[in-house]
C-alpha cells in the first residue's frame, strides 16, 4: 500500500471537512461490511452495466474504493487486469486487500496523464468539494478513448431524513443548522461531464428506497458507512438528544407506515463519460438527433 497526497493545502475552505471525512472513514473502516448495503448493491449495479460494455479496460481504477466491494465485483470483466484502488482512507485501503492499493485524495489524483483504460467509482464523489476539477483530473488521466463510469449520490438523497431533523430544529433550536450534503442533480452532474471534456456523456438516474425500523436505526447506518455530516459549516457540537428524538418522532409521523417503519430513499446518479478519440462518434448539432444509451457505452459508435 503506498500513500500519495493527503489533499488540499492546510487552510484551503470547501462545502466539505475533507480531513474529518478521511477521520470518518477510517473510524467506519472495521465495521463497514456490516453497513455496507448501499455501496454493495451499487457496486452489483456498475459492474453489471460495464459487464454490457464490449471493451476491454486492462488498467482499471477503482476510486473510492471503501473496503473493495467493488473490485470484487470487477474481477474477471471485461479483460480487468489491474485494478489500483484508491480511497482516502487509509483505514479503507488496508480493508480493500488488493495488490495494487493508494491512498489519496479523489481531489489530487497522482496519475500522469492518459495512463488508465477505465475510472469507476461507486458513491464517493458526492464528498469531493470541486467536482469539476475532480473530473477534469480523471478525463486526464484516461488513455483516449478510455471510461470514466460513477455512481454518485443524487440531490433527493435522504430527502425525509432533511425535512423531519429541520422541523426538529426549528422547534428545538429555533434555527436549521447544515446537516446533508448538497447533492448534484441529474442536469448539473450532465453539464459537468461536458464541461471536464468528456466525450458522449450520458447520465441516468435511479432510485433504492430502504425501510428501517426508525430514524435513529438510519442514523446508525450512515455513521456505519462513514456517510455522517462533514459540512465545513456544521455545527461544532454535538446535536443535543431532544432534537434526535423530535427527529425521530417527525419522521414517523410524517412518512412512517401502519407498522412504524419508516422509508429512506437513494437517489444514485449513473455516469458514463469517454475520453475524447477520433474514432468516436461525432455529437450531432442541437436539434438534429440524439445518442443513444447503448451507443454511449459502446463508445465506438457501434451498437450491439
Amino acid at each position: 500500500m503506498t500513500t500519495a497526497s493527503p489533499g488540499p493545502p492546510s487552510g484551503e475552505a470547501g462545502p466539505f471537512d475533507r480531513r474529518q471525512l478521511r477521520r470518518r472513514r477510517d473510524r467506519a473502516a472495521a465495521n463497514f461490511a456490516a453497513h455496507s448495503f448501499l455501496v454493495r448493491e451499487v457496486s452489483a449495479r456498475l459492474a453489471e452495466r460495464l459487464g454490457d460494455i464490449k471493451r476491454r479496460f486492462p488498467v482499471t481504477l477503482d476510486l473510492g474504493c471503501h473496503d473493495g466491494g467493488l473490485g470484487a465485483e470487477l474481477s474477471g470483466l471485461n479483460g480487468i487486469e489491474q485494478i489500483i484502488q484508491c480511497d482516502l482512507s487509509p483505514a479503507m485501503v488496508t480493508r480493500a486487500g488488493g495488490p495494487y492499493r493508494l491512498v489519496a485524495d479523489e481531489e489530487w489524483l497522482p496519475f500522469a496523464g492518459a495512463r488508465l483504460d477505465l475510472v469507476i467509482s461507486a458513491l464517493s464523489l458526492h464528498w469531493v468539494n470541486d467536482l469539476p476539477g475532480a473530473l477534469i483530473q480523471i478525463r486526464r488521466a484516461l488513455c483516449p478513448d478510455g471510461l470514466f463510469l460513477g455512481a454518485i449520490l443524487g440531490g433527493d438523497t435522504l430527502r425525509e431524513l432533511r425535512r423531519a431533523l429541520a422541523r426538529a430544529e426549528s422547534e428545538l433550536e429555533g434555527g436549521i443548522s447544515p446537516r446533508i450534503s448538497p447533492f448534484v442533480d441529474i442536469r448539473d452532474l450532465g453539464a459537468l461531464l461536458q464541461r471536464a471534456g468528456f466525450a458522449l456523456p450520458v447520465v441516468d438516474s435511479d432510485v433504492i428506497d430502504v425501510t428501517y425500523p426508525d430514524a435513529l436505526a438510519l442514523m446508525r447506518d450512515l455513521r456505519g458507512m462513514g456517510e455522517s455530516n462533514v459540512l465545513s459549516r456544521r455545527r461544532p457540537t454535538f446535536t443535543r438528544r431532544a432534537t434526535l428524538m423530535a427527529a425521530a418522532e417527525h419522521y414517523r409521523d410524517m412518512f412512517g407506515d401502519a407498522d412504524g417503519r419508516i422509508p429512506a430513499t437513494f437517489q444514485v446518479l449513473y455516469t458514463v463519460g469517454w475520453c475524447p478519440h477520433e474514432s468516436q462518434q461525432q455529437a450531432l448539432k442541437p436539434g438534429s438527433g440524439e445518442v443513444s444509451l447503448a451507443t454511449a457505452l459502446d463508445g465506438s459508435g457501434n451498437e450491439e
